[in-house]
């Protein structure tokens, strides 16, 4: 098993990343997945999921509206398209999936099975 990710970098306030999570190894459809971060110096935090089975999503209040998550379970793939950024956004990206979610998904990393390394944004002037 193996999670990917992709589309990090440096962006300025008001701007937008796209980051995509590839998986192998397992079937998006029986899995949930998710964004977490973790900027310097705080805690983890769930940011974004989509449930693999029915597409349902939940988003952390601070993005809402702002960021938006996407599957393909054919593809293997999640994107999370970041708009407006700001510079509380920048942090250590990271996907996760998680198995049995059914209809819905979680942010709580405790209960993920899968993760990938991480990919920075900075969001910077």
């Amino acid at each position: 098993v193996q999670l990917v990710e992709s589309g990090g970098g440096l962006v300025q306030p008001g701007g937008s990343l796209r980051l995509s999570c590839e998986g192998s190894g397992f079937s998006f459809e029986l899995y949930s997945i998710a964004w977490f971060r973790q900027a310097p110096g705080k805690e983890l935090e769930g940011v974004a999921c989509i449930s693999g089975s029915h597409g349902t999503t939940n988003y952390a209040d601070s993005v809402k509206g702002r960021f938006t998550i996407t599957s393909n379970n054919a593809r293997g793939t999640a994107n999370l398209q970041m708009n407006n950024l700001k510079s509380e956004d920048t942090a250590v990206y990271y996907c996760a999936a998680q198995a049995g979610t059914g209809y819905g998904c979680y942010l709580n990393h405790y209960g993920m099975d899968y993760w990938a390394k991480g990919t920075h944004v900075t969001v910077s002037s």
